[in-house]
């Protein structure tokens, strides 16, 4: 499969932002999908992952409210919605897919099967 993030861009502290990320290639909807992101001089950081059922599962709690994801498996996309964002948000942001089932109870995190190049979000205070 192959995948494609969107959406990032410069924007101010307190926006909102969604990213898309597209997927291509094999049966979208039977992949777990996940989002990323690297911030300057830090390791990879998962995010969220959502499930072929559609419910998501959060890395850290403190991502709780500001980040949502779905997945639109009619388009072949998911996205990530991110609000208020802060400058330490500021990263490349990445999807990734697993075929694995049940990937998101896992220690998706980790790593996934297949990633897709990042969207570079900026955020300015």
């Amino acid at each position: 499969v192959q995948l494609q993030a969107s959406g990032g861009g410069l924007v101010q502290a307190g926006d909102s932002l969604r990213l898309s990320c597209a997927a291509s290639g094999r049966t979208f909807s039977n992949y777990d999908m996940g989002w990323f992101r690297q911030a300057p001089g830090r390791e990879r950081e998962g995010i969220l992952c959502i499930g072929t059922g559609a419910i998501s599962t959060y890395y850290t709690n403190s991502l709780k409210g500001r980040f949502t994801m779905s997945r639109d498996n009619a388009k072949n996309t998911v996205y990530l919605q991110i609000r208020s964002l802060k400058p330490e948000d500021t990263a490349v942001y990445f999807c990734a897919a697993d075929p694995t089932i049940g990937a998101c109870a896992s220690n998706w995190y980790d790593g996934m099967g297949y990633w897709g190049k990042g969207t570079l979000v900026t955020v300015s205070s």
